[in-house]
């Protein structure tokens, strides 16, 4: 949770603040103003750190089992997968239809996420259905 609260935050300063952290990266592939490859050169490292954070983060609250963890959850982890496969898969297709540019660019970056938030929301909505 400290990974993705940390991706979170860093977000939050990257997008509202814009905050850079220019540091010299190593590239197997780059593609700016002419295509490179096997080269290192100084970039805004911020959004990548963020991706890393949010990633590893929200893949480990997906991947960790709870502390009572029961045979019924094992059902619940299953449904809230395939809803969360059906969730993305319209929030692309509906993206596609409507968000052209620029903005179809920041889709794709949310979607490499969405998937992980998508499930939490699943999984938990119907854990807390089960409570009450």
């Amino acid at each position: 949770m400290v990974l993705a609260f940390a991706g979170t935050i860093s977000a939050v300063i990257y997008i509202f603040f814009d905050y850079k952290l220019k540091i010299s990266v190593f590239a197997i592939y780059s593609s700016f103003l002419a295509t490179k490859y096997f080269t290192s050169f100084k970039t805004n490292f911020l959004d990548e750190l963020t991706l890393l954070l949010l990633i590893s983060g929200l893949a480990l609250i997906v991947f960790t089992k709870e502390r009572n963890e029961t045979e019924g959850l094992d059902l619940f982890r299953l449904r809230a997968f395939f809803r969360a496969l059906i969730a993305n898969t319209i929030f692309l297709l509906l993206s596609v239809i409507f968000v052209y540019g620029s903005g179809f660019i920041a889709i794709l970056v949310i979607n490499i996420f969405s998937l992980f938030l998508f499930y939490l929301l699943f999984f938990y909505l119907r854990k807390r259905e089960k409570k009450e």
